[in-house]
């Protein structure tokens, strides 16, 4: 089904656009190999991203700092594979974790081809909790496809918070009646928008159970359904 009167579309980055997973433990097997940690990096990554997924949510949430979310998403994983390490090396680790994360390039299925069929017809936009969407942005080669980037530190405000969503819209210029929010969390990106007013469409790549009423796509390329 068509959306009407949509002017501009607003993506997540992370988990939508651009593949975090994958990206993800491509740096884990640099960073791992690089300080000499003897751990098996396929589990360890296994392990990692429900813990990250969990203190993400408790960031968001705003039950703990971005430190807090650094370093705890790491030592939990390595209690989980039950391997002793010093809080200065898991420091040593996020630190470059974070630096060499957004040198990865690797997008969802579908997401330039949709990004080219959009583009013409709609303004585009980022809002995301993130970091470095600038580095990410640049590196995967889809930065000139969006005109505003509104990420939640300098927002103030973290989604899924309506006024993240209401400094995006100020930013594009754009009237909620006439933008869509497209990402992948249930919670932050699809609830957070449709409670600020701004229609929604859940990325569910995973194919997870939704309540009714929420419109979704499985495939990127299915937006050409909506827009």
């Amino acid at each position: 089904m068509k959306l009407p009167e949509k002017k501009a579309v607003f993506f997540d980055l992370d988990h939508t656009l651009w593949d975090f997973e994958k990206n993800s433990a491509l740096t884990f097997e640099a960073i791992l190999q690089k300080h000499e940690v003897g751990v098996n990096i396929p589990e360890f990554i296994k392990l990692y991203i429900p813990i990250n997924l969990k203190y993400w949510k408790m960031f968001r949430d705003g039950h703990i700092g971005q430190q807090e979310l650094r370093y705890k998403r790491l030592k939990e994983t390595f209690d989980a594979v039950e391997y002793s390490i010093d809080d200065e090396l898991i420091n040593t680790l996020w630190e470059d974790y974070i630096e060499l994360l957004p040198t990865f390039n690797h997008l969802h299925d579908g997401a330039v081809e949709i990004l080219e069929y959009l583009s013409p017809k709609y303004s585009l936009h980022i809002i995301t909790n993130g970091v470095q969407e600038v580095g990410k942005l640049k590196n995967s080669e889809i930065h000139h496809y969006f005109e505003t980037v509104t990420n939640s530190e300098h927002a103030g405000y973290k989604k899924p918070d309506a006024r993240i969503f209401e400094y995006a819209l100020k930013a594009a210029n754009i009237e909620k009646p006439h933008g869509v929010m497209v990402g992948d969390c249930i919670e932050a990106d699809v609830q957070g928008a449709l409670n600020c007013g701004l229609d929604a469409i859940y990325f569910n790549e995973n194919k997870l159970a939704v309540k009714e009423g929420i419109s979704q796509i499985n495939h990127l390329l299915e937006l050409k359904n909506f827009l």
